[in-house]
């Protein structure tokens, strides 16, 4: 005995070293708490719950972890007296949902903060002028508001990059005092007004981007300062020229990116000390003149594009020294001569289309790599091709009066009209005719993602399934597309059918992004035969999150038709009514870089519908179409124009749920959230006082008038069925709590929240509409959104919300799916308060089976039944701890594992835990009771929530009162009874019920 007594003493001496080893030898390092606790307020605020966060987790100096696929880090500094301090904080791509948190200013020896390609929104937190920021890195997010004034005081700054963001207001002055600046990329923002003056201070820049914001004033001369620039783009930014002659200072550059400049025209710039440029891009800069001779000494030049200018003479000899080009773009100039063969003979991509060049040479028409359509204007006879003439006339008798295309698709026939395919892969600078019927032109290359495509077939899978084919393909190009109808019958007196459009904001003119829309075109006349569609991009394209995009024009489908009656031999005398349709995925493409990743949509937004469209659908809120009423405001049944069957939440204005940040923040979570068992969001809109949210219509209605309805509403489910109700809601909660990045607690799952669709198939609604985490404390939530009677106790309570919660909520509608009744309505006996508290008086009685619905007869498992009450239990738990995650529920109720027995018993020990919950909502109900959801099979029977209106928002059946005025009630009613539900609930100081 003695020696057994030493060995244990033995072994706890050797378990004592190896925890002190772990933690005092070894030259341990750890972070301090303050740090400890400041990491963990950032990933909470930014949404990420799967990174556990300790004292020793940077004691390596650098942390690695990967989440998802993301592979990120934390770099620490360990070198004094054994204690690590965060220096840098690397989270890319991580799909994080959350705000900026201003906790990044606790870090006191921060240096870099690199969040690129997420979903973070809020502002550009003030707190960071407390740190010693180096680097800040916050491209591809959804940052908004201007850039604080305490940003210039972070006087270490070298390195910024704010792109791809909703950042808007003017640039501080004070920016200027940021000397040790070396980048600062500002583009695909909202930035309105003049560069400042005090830029003219950063003369250690390197590179300097702001692409596609709504500038103002010239450019400014100080730029010449910037002599240690390599890269300065200022494409689509609506200043006004010239080009200054101070940018001759810059001889270091090699990428010049300026476009689309207001203003007189002017010769062409200065840049003859500029050997080293790889990227030139002064397009459609009004510049006129020759092109100078000194460009053919640019010999590293890969990318040259001086399109849409007014460019003379002659393309210089000196051209065939520009060994090492990939693109060249020459087009929509009034360059003359004759094209050089050695252009001619090139294997590069060369665009020279619309000039005025002389000689024509002996090409055809789908020449691969050089595009000259329409660049012989003065050739009037046939000895050049049709296409390398001026208004590319038709070679015989035109005839057509319409046309059909679906761009970047195959053929296709919808109703009566055949849209002719169009799949041809050219882009870069190309032109392509379809037997002599139509044509296409595209110009340009993708900056920053070689690897796009000119077309995208079947790729648009975000768009409901209900719309036309046309819309599930599109062209596009990154600079310049065209489309030409050929051989059009040309009208008397008309004039030439060119239809222009720059910068087309196809997702305003939609009402969002990811919506099929339709622009059309009134009285389009036709000479000549050939009708133009153009469209043109000039740098103010949208963002794209996570992952890089491309931008430029894009279009899905065209349809010409005749508004007149079509008749041989008449000509084309009234016109035409042109379609020009287009998938408003606006001018990027990230369907076609991001169809494997679960959050696709987020970057997209939802789908929008216009204020007209919801309600031409709802024949303008019909109360005949109203199918709801909740506490966020009612719901319509809607059918679209395309004949789709929508439902329309109309959200009040007056709530924190009409807040039109709410609406999209919340619109787009939802969007992201795709899965069989969950209800589709279509889309939103947001116009005038209208926040509206379009869900897809479910004809079977709610699971609560299939179960507790009148005799003519109930479904008379059979127990197939209400098995695979079941298991679909698990699935559901199973995908919103574990596989979502997006981990949502749904906070009101209840029979009226889930919906039944043609197959009664089970979906849950309204997952979005309560936030997880609102205040800043862990797992408290200060506004309680849910329905007494489904509530879990310590959410009722305390206000601690997890999703063990949800899962509370789920046992108890597993209970009404078995049993037929509804929790908060039935009630067998005076001293039972809930259908709830009766299972657990069966259970403990070992007649659980008497729960099941007399309905059913003996048409039902026994086996399975028992199974699902069984779950129901664990899952109501009263301690959350001990309640199943849901994934657990699902292979519980799929057979695939055990089911664990219910370990509550209700009164075991009267002044027990679980006594006192029960005692808890037995109070509530008696304070709460004409606040209680109620079904009744008497269809006479009027409450606040009626089984004939489905998509009931979560805060309708349990709105509740402000605590503070409970407390002062009670303060009024001290000599009262002491039942009161008032006082178990006199520490919820800031809790509402809603």
């Amino acid at each position: 005995m003695g020696f057994i007594f030493s060995a244990e003493k033995v072994v706890y001496a050797l378990v004592f070293i190896s925890i002190f080893f772990e933690f005092f030898g070894s030259n341990a390092q750890f972070l301090p708490v303050d740090e400890v606790e400041t990491l963990r307020t950032i990933f909470r605020k930014l949404q990420n719950r799967t990174v556990t966060i300790g004292r020793t987790s940077c004691s390596d100096g650098n942390w690695n972890f990967i989440t998802d696929g993301a592979n990120s880090t934390i770099v620490c500094d360990c070198t004094v007296n054994s204690t690590c301090h965060v220096t840098e904080i690397h989270l890319e791509s991580f799909s994080l949902p959350g705000i900026f948190p201003p906790e990044f200013g606790n870090l006191t020896r921060l240096q870099e903060i690199d969040l690129p390609r997420n979903y973070i929104s809020g502002s550009i937190p003030t707190t960071l002028s407390r740190i010693p920021l180096k680097i800040l890195s916050v491209t591809g997010n959804r940052l908004s508001g201007p850039i604080p004034p305490q940003f210039g005081a972070i006087s270490t700054l070298a390195d910024v990059n704010l792109e791809d963001n909703l950042l808007t207001g003017s640039l501080p002055s004070n920016l200027g005092n940021l000397r040790s600046l070396v980048r600062l990329l500002l583009s695909a923002n909202n930035f309105t007004g003049q560069i400042p003056e005090s830029l003219s201070n950063l003369k250690n820049l390197t590179e300097f981007r702001i692409d596609g914001n709504s500038l103002s004033g010239k450019i400014p001369d100080f730029i010449g300062n910037w002599t240690q620039l390599n890269r300065l783009d200022l494409q689509g930014t609506s200043m006004k020229g010239p080009i200054p002659a101070s940018i001759s200072n810059l001889k270091n550059l090699t990428e010049l990116r300026i476009t689309d400049l207001d203003g007189p025209a002017s010769s062409f710039p200065d840049l003859l000390s500029m050997t080293n440029m790889r990227r030139l891009i002064l397009r459609n800069c009004l510049i006129r003149g020759p092109i100078p001779e000194y460009i053919g000494s640019m010999s590293e030049l890969k990318l040259l594009d001086l399109s849409s200018n007014m460019l003379t003479g002659t393309i210089p000899d000196t051209f065939r020294s520009l060994i090492k080009y990939d693109f060249m773009f020459l087009s929509n100039n009034s360059l003359t001569g004759q094209v050089p063969q050695f252009i001619l003979d090139t294997k590069r991509s060369m665009d020279l289309s619309y000039n005025n060049f002389t000689q024509p040479p002996t090409l055809g028409c789908t020449q691969l790599d050089v595009n000259l359509i329409s660049s012989y204007p003065s050739v009037t006879d046939n000895s050049a091709q049709w296409c390398l003439r001026e208004d590319l006339p038709c070679p015989r008798d035109a005839q057509h009066s319409s046309l059909f295309i679906n761009c970047g698709g195959s053929g296709i026939k919808i109703k009566k009209d055949k849209y002719e395919e169009d799949l041809n892969g050219r882009g870069a600078s190309s032109f392509f005719p379809v037997a002599e019927r139509s044509g296409y032109s595209s110009s340009g290359i993708w900056v920053g993602n070689d690897s796009a495509l000119f077309s995208a077939t079947d790729k648009f899978n975000l768009i409901n399934e209900s719309v036309p084919e046309y819309y599930k393909t599109a062209r596009l190009a990154p600079q310049s597309l065209k489309y030409y109808g050929l051989c059009m019958r040309r009208g008397k007196g008309t004039y030439k059918g060119n239809l222009f459009q720059r910068d087309f904001n196809i997702a305003e003119r939609a009402g969002g992004v990811g919506k099929p829309f339709t622009r059309q075109l009134d009285e389009v006349q036709v000479n000549g035969s050939t009708l133009e569609i153009h469209l043109q991009w000039s740098g103010k394209g949208s963002i794209v999150i996570p992952k890089r995009g491309v931008y430029g024009p894009l279009i899905s489908a065209i349809t010409i038709t005749p508004n007149f009656k079509v008749d041989t031999g008449k000509p084309f005398s009234n016109g035409a009514v042109a379609g020009i349709v287009i998938a408003a995925c606006a001018m990027l493409i990230v369907l076609l870089l991001r169809l494997a990743e679960e959050l696709r949509g987020l970057d997209l937004q939802t789908g929008s519908f216009t204020l007209k469209q919801i309600k031409r659908a709802t024949n303008n809120f019909d109360p005949e179409n109203k199918i709801g009423e909740g506490g966020f405001g009612p719901v319509y049944k809607g059918v679209l124009a395309d004949g789709m069957t929508i439902a329309v939440k109309q959200l009040s204005s007056k709530s924190k749920q009409g807040n039109r940040e709410f609406v999209t923040e919340t619109g787009m979570m939802i969007y992201a959230l795709q899965h069989p068992n969950l209800v589709k969001l279509y889309g939103c809109c947001i116009e005038g006082k209208e926040l509206l949210l379009v869900y897809e219509y479910l004809v079977n209605n709610s699971l609560a008038r299939a179960l507790f309805g009148s005799e003519k509403q109930r479904l008379h489910l059979d127990w197939p069925t209400r098995n695979k109700i079941c298991i679909g809601i698990a699935k559901g909660l199973a995908y919103l709590h574990e596989e979502s990045r997006l981990k949502i607690v749904h906070r009101d799952i209840k029979a009226t929240n889930v919906l039944l669709d043609q197959s009664l198939n089970a979906k849950i609604s309204d997952f979005g509409l309560a936030k997880l985490d609102e205040e800043e404390n862990t797992h408290i939530s200060t506004r309680i959104a849910g329905t007494i009677g489904y509530m879990a106790p310590e959410y009722a309570m305390r206000g601690y919300l997890t999703d063990k919660a949800d899962v509370y909520s789920f046992g108890v509608v597993c209970l009404e799916i078995v049993s037929g009744k509804s929790n908060t309505n039935y009630r067998p006996k005076e001293e039972f308060v809930y259908l709830l508290d009766w299972a657990y008086v069966l259970q403990e009685q070992g007649n659980l089976l008497e729960l099941v619905d007399l309905d059913l007869g003996t048409n039902f498992s026994k086996k399975e039944a028992k199974r699902m009450l069984n779950i129901a239990l664990l899952c109501t738990n009263p301690s959350p701890t001990l309640r199943p995650p849901m994934s657990s529920v699902v292979s519980m109720l799929e057979g695939k594992s055990k089911v664990q027995p219910p370990l509550v018993k209700r009164e075991v020990d009267p002044s027990g835990a679980a006594a006192m919950r029960f005692k808890a909502f037995e109070l509530l109900s008696q304070d709460s009771e004409s606040q209680v959801s109620t079904f009744e099979r008497d269809r006479d029977h009027k409450s606040s929530s009626s089984v004939d209106a489905p998509w009931i928002d979560s805060s309708s059946s349990a709105k509740g009162k402000d605590v503070n005025q409970k407390q002062q009630q009670e303060e009024e009613d001290e000599g009262r009874s002491s039942s009161s539900s008032r006082k178990l609930l006199d520490d919820l100081t800031d809790v509402k019920i809603e």
